[in-house]
């Protein structure tokens, strides 16, 4: 017999639950920060490379190693000139950090970093001196120089005489001063480093700055002009053309004559005159002032 529609369907107990979908947690991105090797690391590093030369290693360890030159480097920087750039001497010590890494020892038991410190120092040392265009014994007597006036100074409690210094030094007073002479030309600046007036927003190199010894002062120029307005603002046009051309341009009294067409003789007279008053308006204003 045909079963009813109602026990064709499946009972609410005996169905079977509806799972949800698994939600998978997302992964961590892997970093991509330097890698900081560990001593054991670097220690395979060092044996592999010694044994095989590898480029790749090589580069390893100098990269591993370029924050000591940075530091080396910004140590030497300290004692040096603003116009020394920090980059110019880590390529420098990079040089001397490539030379310590071929040429150091394992089996000597020293550290790399103490190795290496003196080679990169002297790297840059060398780099220093190589573009110094003063030559060695002049610097060696210039520092000899400096160290005897300090210990002077110490002693007297006063800046020494060259009597003095040339004691100390066992050098005659001629040597001296041609020691001093060389010292004062062991330094040289660079017209294009920055002047730091504490101003960030002006800033200027120092050929901005410099003096020209060539140039008129203005001061001098204002000066000139106001005095030469008070003596000549009295005159007519023709004893100021005189003063003017006598004074100012160099001209003698018959040039002036030829150039106003009067005689040498009329020129003299009325240079005269003029003369004559302005003597006398100085003595009135030296009498009103006392």
């Amino acid at each position: 017999m045909a079963k009813s529609a109602a026990a064709l369907r499946p009972s609410p107990r005996t169905a079977a639950p509806i799972k949800a979908p698994k939600v998978l947690e997302p992964k961590a991105a892997p970093s991509s920060g330097p890698h900081t090797m560990t001593e054991s690391e670097l220690e395979v590093i060092w044996k592999t490379f010694k044994r095989t030369r590898d480029e790749n290693l090589r580069n390893t360890l100098i990269e591993h190693h370029m924050p000591l030159v940075r530091s080396i480097a910004e140590r030497v920087l300290q004692t040096l000139p603003k116009s020394i750039d920090v980059d110019d001497l880590s390529s420098a010590g990079t040089f001397g950090l490539m030379d310590a890494i071929n040429g150091f020892d394992l089996s000597r038991g020293i550290k790399f970093k103490t190795y290496c410190t003196t080679r990169i120092r002297g790297s840059i040392l060398d780099e220093l001196r190589s573009q110094d265009w003063v030559p060695r014994l002049v610097r060696l007597k210039s520092h000899r120089l400096d160290r005897a006036i300090r210990q002077l100074e110490g002693e007297l409690g006063r800046a020494p005489n060259q009597m003095e210094i040339a004691q100390v030094l066992g050098i005659s007073l001629e040597e001296l001063q041609a020691h001093e002479a060389e010292a004062n030309a062991k330094t040289i600046f660079s017209l294009s480093e920055k002047w730091d007036d504490g101003d960030e927003e002006k800033e200027m190199e120092k050929v901005e700055i410099l003096a020209d010894r060539k140039s008129v002062d203005p001061v001098d120029t204002i000066q000139q002009s106001d005095a030469l307005e008070m003596i000549t603002g009295s005159l007519t046009k023709k004893e100021r053309l005189i003063i003017l051309m006598y004074y100012y341009e160099g001209l003698t009294m018959r040039e002036i004559g030829e150039i106003m067409e009067l005689t040498e003789s009329r020129v003299c007279q009325i240079h005269s005159n003029v003369m004559a008053r302005l003597k006398a308006q100085l003595d009135r204003a030296q009498g009103t002032n006392a």
